[in-house]
C-alpha cells in the first residue's frame, strides 16, 4: 500500500512541476546547475547604429497641421499628412471612442502631438471626421475619426514615414483615421482569405522561413533562451523589433507546434513564441518577402518551421 501511495505522490509532484515550469518561464536551474534568472538587456545587438533611443529632449511644442493632405504610398496607401507633407500616427494605445490620448511624457517626445488649431480637412475628404480632445496640459490634439494624431520625432523630411510599425502600436493615418494600408487590406488588418496567422514562405536564399498573417519575416534572437523562456530585447530594441503578438494554435500551417506557447513578458507584453522560442518582426521590412532583418548585429535571423535559426554560423 504504501509502495502505491508513494509512487502515486511522486507522479503528481512530476506533473506539477511540468505544468509549473512550462518552457522554464519560471527562475530556476539549467541543465548545468548555474542559476539562471531575467537575461539581461539586449546592446548593441540590436542595431545601435539604428537612431533608436536617441534623446531627444524636452516635448516639443505641438505644432497645428494646417491644411492636411494625402500622400498616395506605394508601400502603405493613402496616408494623411500635415500642410508641409510629414506622415500624421495613431496610436494603438488610444482609443477613438470615447477619444483619448494614452501618450504622456516621454513619450510625446518621440511623438510630438498634433494641435487641432486651424487644421483644415485634405481635399476629397470627410471634413466631418475632424475633431479634437483637450489633454492635461490643456492642449487641444486634432483627431481624426476619434483617433488622436501624431508626427514622429525621427521623420525629418517629408514623405517619411520611419515611425510605422514602431513597437508594433505606432501606424501612419489613413484619410479616415484607420491604419495606412496597400489595396485590398482594410484599416491595416489583413482580409479573409489571406494567409494563417503564422505559416511558411518558401524564401530564394534562405528556403523555408516563418512569416506572419501579412507575409512579413519573423524573427528569433540569439541572446533570447527558451529554457528558461526569455528574452533579451526590451526597451528600445522593441521599437526595432516589434513581438509577434499571440497567435491560435489552429491559425497556423506547416510550422511546429511543440513549444507553442504564450510569453507572457515581464514588460505586461504578451509575444508568441515557437518551441520556447520569442519571435519577433523587424520594422526595418516594409513589403510581404523583404529579409532586411536576417543576420542584423550578428544576432537576428529568420525562423525555420521547426523554430531554429535560419543561416546562423553554427
Amino acid at each position: 500500500m504504501n509502495t502505491w501511495r508513494n509512487a502515486s505522490l511522486a507522479v503528481t509532484a512530476a506533473a506539477v512541476l511540468a505544468l509549473t515550469t512550462a518552457c522554464g518561464q519560471e527562475q530556476g536551474t539549467d541543465t548545468n546547475g548555474q542559476s539562471v534568472g531575467a537575461a539581461k538587456p539586449a546592446d548593441a545587438g540590436y542595431g545601435a547604429d539604428s537612431g533608436y533611443g536617441t534623446d531627444t529632449g524636452a516635448a516639443p511644442e505641438a505644432k497645428s497641421a494646417g491644411q492636411l493632405a494625402v500622400w498616395d504610398s506605394k508601400e502603405l496607401g493613402e496616408v494623411l499628412t500635415d500642410s508641409a507633407g510629414f506622415t500624421l500616427y495613431r496610436f494603438d494605445k488610444d482609443t477613438a471612442n470615447p477619444p483619448k490620448s494614452n501618450c504622456e511624457g516621454d513619450c510625446v517626445t518621440a511623438w510630438p502631438v498634433v494641435a487641432a488649431g486651424d487644421a483644415e480637412a485634405a481635399p476629397g475628404t470627410d471634413p466631418s471626421l475632424l475633431g479634437e480632445i483637450t489633454r492635461a496640459d490643456g492642449t487641444k490634439q486634432l483627431t481624426i475619426a476619434g483617433w488622436p494624431m501624431y508626427r514622429y520625432a525621427k521623420d525629418t523630411s517629408p514623405g517619411d514615414a520611419n515611425g510605422q510599425g514602431v513597437g508594433g502600436t505606432w501606424f501612419a493615418s489613413a484619410p479616415d483615421g484607420k491604419k495606412a494600408a496597400p489595396a485590398g487590406a482594410a484599416g491595416g488588418e489583413v482580409t479573409a482569405g489571406d494567409l494563417p496567422g503564422l505559416s511558411v514562405r518558401k524564401d530564394p536564399k534562405l528556403g523555408d522561413i516563418v512569416v506572419d498573417s501579412k507575409g512579413m519575416t519573423v524573427y528569433r534572437f540569439k541572446k533570447d533562451t527558451a529554457w528558461p523562456m526569455s528574452s533579451a530585447c526590451t526597451g528600445e530594441c522593441l521599437e526595432k523589433w516589434p513581438v509577434v503578438a499571440p497567435v491560435d494554435k489552429n491559425d497556423t500551417e506547416g510550422i511546429i507546434e511543440k513549444g507553442f506557447v504564450t510569453f507572457d513578458r515581464p514588460d505586461g507584453i504578451k509575444q508568441q513564441s515557437i518551441d520556447c522560442w520569442p519571435i519577433y518582426t523587424f520594422t526595418g521590412d516594409t513589403k510581404p518577402g523583404d529579409t532586411n532583418g536576417q543576420g542584423v548585429g550578428g544576432t537576428w535571423y529568420a525562423v525555420s518551421p521547426n523554430a531554429k535559426l535560419v543561416g546562423a554560423p553554427k
